[in-house]
């Protein structure tokens, strides 16, 4: 497997950086002068497996499954009544020692949640069957795609390696269709140092994507990077710009995973100059920095991918 870095050269500090020049005019270039703003209000989260997960990854440990409900929860009252008032649904659970979201428990249940909404499924790693199985029911599949194995040992402690990735990620976009399957990267993932993020990204480019999604790495309590901080504005401002440059024609969208406060504040002033197209969560100010920066602005109120 192809393990390409990346390095950034020391860039200066601040929303106007010379690095962002070329990423911004291949922005304008290629894509209408508009960015998409989202609130995923509209879009429930579902856990399969409630809060249990068998991996313990170091940068999640399970945290994120805290705020998400059952299938029970959902299922137990008729379309159209959920509470949420949700449009859709995001399907994620806890990993296997594989891996992988035991999805295939809950075909059944999973059948009638698509009464309810439209669904984006993350997935983990999948066979053939599994992918296929998901075609009648995922209207998006959101995966998380890492490229280096040495990180995969670090962040999972598992025995799956960066082609497992790879062999998941061709199956989907075999069977979805590569328009309904959309990676995600974070960035800063190595306890959040910038490395291999480049590698990863030339690797999709070679197998193809229609769209990206990029994440940064948050520091989270009670995990195993909980001591870590989150890679440096800088180096995050360099790599946004080497990723728009990388992929000139593709839809990018900074995710909701990142760090909150002012650093939050900064990292979305950087991805509208580095030409990012869809900013999910934004912070309040982004908005009028946008206009600013002569983008008309459009509000989604569903999960980015969907």
């Amino acid at each position: 497997m192809r393990n390409k870095n990346s390095m950034a050269p020391d860039m200066p500090t601040g929303p106007t950086i010379p690095w962002s020049d070329q990423a911004w005019k291949i922005r304008q270039r290629n894509f209408p002068m508009e960015i998409e703003l989202v609130l995923p209000e509209r879009t429930g989260t579902v856990s399969v497996t409630g809060r249990e997960c068998s991996m313990n990854c170091a940068h999640c440990g399970g945290h994120y499954l805290r705020g998400m409900k059952t299938l029970d929860q959902i299922l137990s009252r008729p379309p159209g009544e959920d509470t949420g008032n949700y449009l859709s649904y995001l399907v994620s659970g806890g990993y296997t020692k594989e891996g992988k979201i035991p999805l295939g428990k809950y075909w059944s249940e999973l059948r009638r949640l698509k009464k309810y909404g439209r669904l984006n499924f993350h997935t983990g790693l999948v066979s053939r069957e599994e992918a296929e199985a998901l075609k009648p029911l995922a209207d998006t599949v959101s995966f998380d795609f890492v490229g280096d194995d040495e990180l995969i040992q670090k962040v999972y402690g598992a025995d799956f390696r960066a082609e497992d990735f790879l062999r998941s990620y061709e199956y989907l976009l075999d069977t979805l269709g590569p328009k309904r399957v959309i990676p995600h990267v974070i960035l800063g993932l190595n306890e959040g140092k910038i490395g291999t993020e480049m590698g990863t990204v030339g690797l999709l480019k070679e197998v193809g994507l229609e769209s990206l999604v990029l994440l940064i790495f948050n520091p989270t309590r009670g995990t195993r990077f909980a001591g870590c901080s989150p890679p440096d504005l800088d180096s995050v401002g360099a790599l946004l710009a080497e990723i728009r440059i990388a992929l000139p024609s593709t839809p990018l969208t900074l995710g909701c995973m990142r760090p909150g406060g002012r650093y939050r504040e900064a990292v979305d002033i950087l991805a509208v100059h580095c030409g990012i197209n869809k900013i999910v969560t934004p912070t309040p100010s982004l908005e009028a920095h946008a206009r600013r920066r002569g983008l008309g602005v459009i509000w989604k109120r569903e999960c980015c991918v969907l």
